[in-house]
């Protein structure tokens, strides 16, 4: 597997609302939000039930992997994917970095992603304990 998830009862609006203060709280910021159902419907005529994905970025650990490779930007920012699997049923899944810090091959640059996962784990965990309702 390739990341981790949590399933949380809510609407998605809360949820996604939830999952970026609590991103925010570990130092993440949300450079980008990628509207999967939106750009289905427009570009394709599909229909296709809320799904987000939020690149989030931690500016300071990111410099930091930065300079130990330049080339780590190739696979910035932490995707998050916010997705309703049915009414009311959202999953929250987060990208593994240390995945990511296997394709550097550079200690450094594990370590950093030790501390990203550490980050994430820690916003999964807040999720799941604060369980939004809808």
């Amino acid at each position: 597997m390739y990341g981790f998830s949590v399933k949380l009862h809510g609407s998605f609006k809360e949820i996604v609302d939830c999952v970026t203060d609590d991103l925010k709280k570990e130092g993440f910021g949300i450079l980008t939000t990628i509207d999967v159902q939106k750009t289905l419907k427009d570009k394709l005529g599909i229909e296709q039930r809320p799904y987000l994905i939020l690149g989030a970025c931690n500016p300071q650990l990111a410099h930091q992997a930065l300079n130990q490779d330049p080339n780590i930007g190739l696979l910035l920012p932490c995707n998050v994917v916010v997705r309703e699997e049915n009414e009311n049923n959202i999953i929250v899944s987060f990208m593994d970095p240390l995945i990511i810090s296997n394709l550097a091959n550079n200690s450094e640059i594990t370590k950093i992603a030790q501390d990203v996962r550490q980050r994430l784990e820690r916003v999964r965990k807040c999720l799941f304990g604060s369980k939004p309702s809808s």
